[in-house]
């Protein structure tokens, strides 16, 4: 699961640096991967649901900063 938390941060940071469609599918796969595997850790009752949902929340956080960076005033 830290692997593909791992892997979504590190395509986030790809893309940021050279963005285009690829890398944002690339983003959106690894990050449809990772909250697969938090979901099934929470119902299988390895993660508690409140830390599986704090993790995708970060990771969501991450994603979005990534695609949509907020522009500075």
């Amino acid at each position: 699961m830290r692997t593909l938390i791992k892997r979504c941060l590190s395509a986030c940071s790809e893309y940021a640096q050279q963005p285009g469609e690829e890398a944002k599918s690339n983003i959106q796969k690894s990050m449809n991967a990772a909250f697969s595997k938090i979901d099934k850790a929470v119902k299988r009752g390895v993660l508690h649901r409140n830390t599986g949902a704090n993790q995708k929340s970060g990771l969501s956080h991450a994603v979005k900063q990534a695609i949509d960076p907020v522009p500075t005033k």
